[in-house]
């Protein structure tokens, strides 16, 4: 199966489920554990996707960033995951924000499981930037953004690639 049916698989199971998943962690488990999976990662190898991965914070201990994808055994796209009702236009990134700037992640993804907002830091070196440089919601998919996608898939994978794109993306946007 190609990547982009793989995405369209998932978006397709989506009107089925939303009205049976009432919490963050049922948006979790239903739309972003599969939406990891699709990118082949191993959703239960933790030397692949740490769920509750530690990103502490100053004095701050104990703060965890819902998922951490990792590479070499670094993180390389921090997941900041929340229910699949909410409003991410309302959901400061903050959260990930701050997780993004004590990590190596290069990326962080702030999602409610149907749409997937991308951001780096290309602005300022690990200061994760105000705006996503990507976004992508899987109940309106613009096939061109899946080939962007495919970009952040394990096999694909090319971090200099991948910033590339981000950056060009960003400012095609502005």
């Amino acid at each position: 199966m190609d990547f982009i049916d793989k995405i369209h698989e998932l978006a397709a199971r989506i009107p089925n489920q939303i009205e049976h998943i009432q919490t963050e962690e049922a948006t979790k488990n239903a739309l972003v554990l599969p939406f990891i999976a699709a990118l082949g990662y191993n959703v239960f190898d933790p030397t692949e996707v740490v769920p509750e991965f530690t990103a502490d914070v100053g004095t701050k201990k104990g703060e965890k960033v819902d998922y951490a994808v990792l590479m070499d055994e670094n993180p390389i796209i921090l997941f900041e995951c929340k229910w699949c009702g909410a409003n991410l236009d309302n959901e400061h990134s903050s959260q990930l924000y701050r997780y993004f700037s004590v990590t190596d992640g290069r990326f962080g993804v702030l999602t409610n499981g149907i749409i997937y907002r991308f951001y780096s830091d290309l602005e300022k070196p690990n200061k994760m930037d105000e705006k996503p440089f990507f976004e992508l919601n899987l109940l309106d998919i613009d096939e061109s953004l899946v080939e962007e996608l495919k970009k952040f898939t394990k096999s694909s994978f090319d971090l200099d690639d991948i910033l590339t794109t981000a950056s060009e993306l960003k400012y095609t946007k502005e």
